[in-house]
């Protein structure tokens, strides 16, 4: 069977940043072809999305991705490429093929398309007691994952799609956000011994940071953090009253208890901290011969699918472009994503016609 490349085009079309894909919702269950289509309110203005084989509503085994994409949307466009050539993210094009660039080609277009095919693929050989799942709001927090735990029954297994390079993910880090608001004192910046500069105490909080030596977790290696959404309003000559950021942190095995302690050791007096959460880090279903498996240092839906007895992430494209101005897919990529997504489906079902 061949894969409909503009269909993947049209899916690739359609703006789906996070907060916007009911629209492309709406799209994907008029379009796609499926015995039942349900779609499930998540309470934020969008919704979860299950295309049903299994004439139940409650499928078994589950393809799961997410419909909504980071900013900005990037327009599809497509190339061909020859053997030996540069890719985007480095790699080497090991035959000639169809490069498929844009915003969502890999993350998670990319997965919607394969495992949809995938779904096609094993209709038409006869099977039954499968499902696809498109869920909401994976980019800012798995909204949509865990209002469908909640609301909806889970299954023996799921296999969640992110650009693994088609590998099962046998291990993935965990997630903890939070805001830091640290507090100054505001004077005229001619004499700074009259305030104190909250930029100042943000410097020396990132820094107190680099030097804590989180331990090396022997499965996922290393933690790793971010600072985003930074802010200090206040003008150049005067100094700062107040910087509020968010910190991202990738934890192992080793560190997630550790690192809401380590924050506030590096903290200076008066910060407030606010938790918002994440994800323990997680070890995978990832025994299906002729698929490789690696560990990942990137979150996904799959912690917040709790009512799945098993869990598994594979899909085609690379996490080094995703969210970046440089994401693709090839084609082969994705009728190799068709493959294994069937192989693994009859791998760990074992289900007979």
């Amino acid at each position: 069977m061949l894969m409909d490349l503009e269909l993947f085009l049209e899916i690739l079309g359609i703006p789906s940043t996070s907060g916007e894909e009911r629209r492309f919702a709406d799209f994907l269950k008029e379009r796609l072809c499926a015995p039942e289509a349900f779609e499930f309110e998540v309470g934020d203005g969008t919704v979860n999305l299950l295309l049903d084989w299994s004439g139940t509503g409650k499928p078994s085994f589950v393809f799961c991705t997410h419909l909504d994409t980071v900013p900005p949307y990037i327009a599809p466009s497509v190339d061909l490429v020859n053997k030996g050539d540069t890719l985007p993210d480095g790699r080497i094009a090991a035959q000639d093929d169809t490069i498929i660039k844009g915003r969502g080609s890999c993350d998670a277009k990319g997965q919607i398309f394969s495992m949809y095919n995938a779904c096609l693929r094993l209709s038409e050989e006869g099977y039954k007691d499968f499902g696809l799942l498109l869920l909401a709001g994976e980019e800012t927090g798995s909204h949509g994952a865990q209002s469908y735990t909640k609301n909806n029954p889970g299954g023996d297994f799921v296999l969640v799609g992110e650009p693994t390079d088609n590998c099962l993910a046998s291990a993935s880090k965990g997630t903890k956000s939070f805001e830091v608001t640290i507090p100054g004192k505001a004077c005229h910046s001619g004499y700074p011994e009259r305030g104190s500069s909250a930029v100042d105490g943000f410097v020396d909080m990132m820094n107190s940071l680099r030097q804590t030596e989180f331990p090396i977790d022997p499965v996922l290696g290393p933690t790793t953090w971010n600072v985003g959404d930074l802010l200090s309003s206040n003008p150049q000559n005067i100094l700062s009253p107040e910087t509020r950021f968010r910190i991202y942190f990738r934890t192992t095995f080793a560190t997630d208890d550790m690192v809401q302690r380590k924050l506030l050791e590096a903290a200076p007096p008066g910060t407030v901290i606010h938790a918002f959460g994440g994800d323990t880090p997680m070890m995978y279903f990832s025994e299906v011969e002729e698929v490789p498996s690696k560990p990942v240092s990137f979150g996904s839906d799959a912690p917040r699918l709790g009512k799945f007895t098993r869990r598994a992430i594979c899909g085609p494209g690379s996490i080094l472009v995703a969210h970046t101005p440089r994401e693709y897919v090839l084609v082969s990529d994705l009728a190799l994503a068709v493959e294994r997504n069937i192989l693994i489906f009859k791998t760990v079902t074992k289900e007979t016609i």
